[in-house]
């Protein structure tokens, strides 16, 4: 048998490759264009920039707004430096996270973007979000004017997200919705703890309060009798470290932040105002007790 290594391919031969050259290319061509996952759009500054959000607020010399997306200006020039858009969604309220912005869009995903290098870091989808953001089918929706329904939607966005940026520890960002609790992890969106009220109840997120370590979500749930009943109150304390505990309260507690790690909780004219402290994870034995090395000696003052 002879053998012969110049033996040019014949026509036949070529075309397999050839066609099998041509279905590669427009693999790696349709690879290359195909639309980002969650329709993701960093765009350089335009002149015709308006965003509608006036909150605003800094990751080093960057101003961020939202509306429609997350739009980065100089706090320097104030030139309009990038957006970040995602096709068909409407950013609603940021905050800021460490380094990140943690954003809520009106199609219930939350999003965390770096605005250093306008990266986009991780995107999670919250179940029930972009309905209770819409408002659809409450009272009172079909008299609302579109109008009143963003205003809604953005005071929502804004209740919704709860930063915790312990700088000892991993931040996470708590969002609360009447019917679901999620705490994701800042470095990589990572699920660490969630929770649903039971059944009859809900989470108040406009009542809700967050310290470094931890966040404080007010539980109410409707009068009951009979044995094993709910109680009406209660204050559900979620963190990376104790998720699930629990503090019994009346179901109109009021809660504010007095430090990176203590909670002021208002309890009602009969029991009163008290301190929970996140880090120990328990209640102040006495509100104007003095605290080791305290710059000053703390109260339960509003």
């Amino acid at each position: 048998m002879s053998f012969n290594p110049l033996r040019s391919l014949s026509p036949r031969s070529v075309l397999p490759a050839a066609a099998a050259l041509l279905v590669l290319a427009a693999g790696a061509a349709a690879h290359a264009n195909r639309p980002q996952p969650f329709g993701d759009q960093v765009l350089p500054g335009a002149a015709n920039a308006s965003p509608v959000g006036a909150q605003s607020t800094g990751a080093g010399d960057l101003e961020l707004k939202v509306g429609p997306g997350v739009e980065a200006f100089s706090r320097a020039t104030g030139e309009h430096l990038w957006s970040y858009r995602r096709d068909g969604s409407t950013a609603l309220h940021l905050t800021m996270l460490g380094e990140d912005a943690a954003v809520v869009w009106d199609d219930g995903m939350v999003t965390a973007v770096n605005p250093a290098d306008h990266s986009v870091r991780w995107h999670r989808s919250v179940p029930g979000l972009a309905d209770w953001l819409s408002a659809d089918g409450e009272p009172g929706a079909a008299d609302r004017t579109e109008e009143q329904r963003k205003q809604l939607a953005t005071k929502r966005a804004a209740a919704a997200l709860h930063p915790s940026a312990d700088p000892k520890a991993d931040a996470f960002i708590t969002v609360v919705t009447p019917g679901l609790l999620m705490g994701f992890r800042d470095r990589d969106g990572d699920l660490r703890f969630n929770s649903r009220p039971p059944a009859g109840c809900t989470f108040d997120p406009a009542r809700t309060a967050q310290s470094d370590d931890a966040v404080l979500i007010p539980r109410v749930c409707p009068p009951t009798t009979g044995p094993g009943r709910q109680l009406p109150g209660g204050v559900m304390v979620f963190s990376l470290t104790a998720p699930g505990n629990f503090l019994n309260t009346g179901p109109d507690v009021l809660m504010h932040p007095l430090d990176s790690h203590r909670i002021a909780i208002d309890d009602g004219p009969v029991i009163g105002t008290w301190v929970y402290d996140t880090t120990r994870g328990a209640r102040e034995s006495n509100c104007g007790a003095s605290v080791p090395f305290a710059a000053t000696t703390p109260t339960c003052e509003k």
